[in-house]
Parts: C-alpha cells; sequence; structure tokens
C-alpha cells in the first residue's frame, strides 16, 4: 500500500525530469500528501502539462464520491479485472509526481510501528504509474480523480512493508502516457517493483503519523535507538 507520499521540489528540477510537460509555478512544497487530497498529476489527455487531480479514483459509474477514498491504491495484479479500474487501466493512465513516499515498518515486539522515508538515491523527482477518471456529480460538478498502483516489494521495501508503488521508469512514459487504448497484456510488464539500488529508506520520527503536519519536519531522520525494529 502507498497511504502518503511527498512532493517538495522545486518547478525547475520538475521541468528537466519530465521535459516537454507544463508544471504550476506557484508549487507549494508538499511533505505528507495524504488520501482525499489533491496531488500534482499528468494525466494522458494530450494537454502536455501537470494538474491536481483528487487522490482516490472516483470511478465515472460510481453514485457519488464517497467511493474515492476506499480506492487509493489499485492492486498491479488485478488491473485488468476489477471494475473499478479495468476501463482506466486500458484508457485512462496517469504520472503521479512524487520525489519520496513513507511506508510503516511494524517493529517485532509487536508493538508500534516506524515510519520510513523512500526515495531515490539521486534525489530526484519520479514518477508512480496511476490510473484516473473524471466523475460528475448530479448537480454537474466535475472531479478528476487518481489512484497509485502498487506491486510486489523490492529488497529495500520489502524489509518494511509488503507492497510498494509501481514507480516508472523514463523510457516508459511516453508509453504510459499515449492516449490510445493498450492492451492490459502489453502494459502487465512495467508493473514491476523499480530496482532497489536506485533507492535509499531511513527512519523518521512519528510526526509524519498525522496528516495534518507537512513540513519538513516530516523527512528529519529519526537518530534515536527503536527498539525492536530489527
Amino acid at each position: 500500500m502507498c497511504g502518503r507520499f511527498l512532493l517538495a521540489v522545486e518547478p525547475a528540477e520538475l521541468q528537466y525530469a519530465f521535459p516537454g510537460f507544463s508544471f504550476p509555478q506557484n508549487l507549494r512544497p508538499r511533505y505528507n500528501v495524504a488520501p482525499t487530497q489533491p496531488a500534482l498529476v499528468i494525466a494522458n489527455d494530450q494537454l502536455s502539462r501537470a494538474d491536481f487531480f483528487l487522490w482516490g479514483l472516483i470511478p465515472s459509474w460510481a453514485k457519488d464520491s464517497t467511493i474515492g477514498s476506499r480506492l487509493i491504491n489499485a492492486r498491479a495484479e488485478t488491473l485488468a479485472e476489477k471494475p473499478s479500474f479495468r476501463n482506466s487501466y486500458k484508457n485512462r493512465r496517469c504520472l503521479v509526481i512524487s520525489n519520496g513516499f513513507y511506508e510503516w515498518k511494524q517493529h517485532t515486539s509487536g508493538k508500534g510501528k516506524t515510519p520510513y522515508h523512500i526515495r531515490m538515491k539521486n534525489g530526484k523527482p519520479f514518477a508512480f504509474a496511476g490510473l484516473w477518471d473524471v466523475w460528475r456529480s448530479p448537480d454537474g460538478n466535475e472531479i478528476k480523480s487518481f489512484t497509485i498502483i502498487t506491486t510486489q516489494p523490492n529488497e529495500l521495501v520489502g524489509s518494511i512493508h509488503t507492497r510498494m508503488p509501481v514507480i516508472l521508469p523514463v523510457e516508459v512514459l511516453p508509453i504510459w502516457l499515449n492516449p490510445s487504448p493498450q492492451k492490459p497484456e502489453e502494459l502487465q510488464k512495467f508493473m514491476v517493483p523499480f530496482p532497489s539500488t536506485e533507492m535509499l529508506a531511513t527512519p523518521i520520527s512519528s510526526y509524519v503519523n498525522n496528516p495534518a503536519n507537512d513540513g519538513p519536519e516530516c523527512i528529519t531522520e529519526y537518530a534515536n535507538p527503536i527498539p525492536g525494529l530489527n
């Protein structure tokens, strides 16, 4: 599961990492993006720009928007089967822009969990594989929303949690953002864990546990010994 992530980089860094797309210039650093909140997404809508969608997929056929809070993640193994995801998997794919995410490791003592900040060794922003959709309310309001795809973890993340978000390598991005309908069997080869050799994970304090906390303190490394962690 991916239930919290961050995007705290300068627009120029995003422009360098994702050439050909435009980004908001007044982008506020977010250190604790949580479900049901807006997050920066590049959709395969041929507009060549990043925009804010709500985290938690609301399928176009949903009766109301509350379903979104239950669809923040989509398992890679069942994307082509689940009614909530299969149409978007074929037609509406997106990149969810980030420069790090959080997972919580259970202490071997069984008492408590320690949050970890997971990111790239080079510190650069990257893209989660996502799906998006548009839901229209009875009063005509339009909501664009997304979900983050998860897969089996690599060795690094697997030492912390049982799932990890699908992170797409740069060479795959044009294929993923192709606006044409895609065959699920062709996309499935990209639903694999990102190489652990390119990633870092450090323990951080419980400050990040509260989604209301949204400052750089969220990624401050926790230096004190953590009983029962290993």
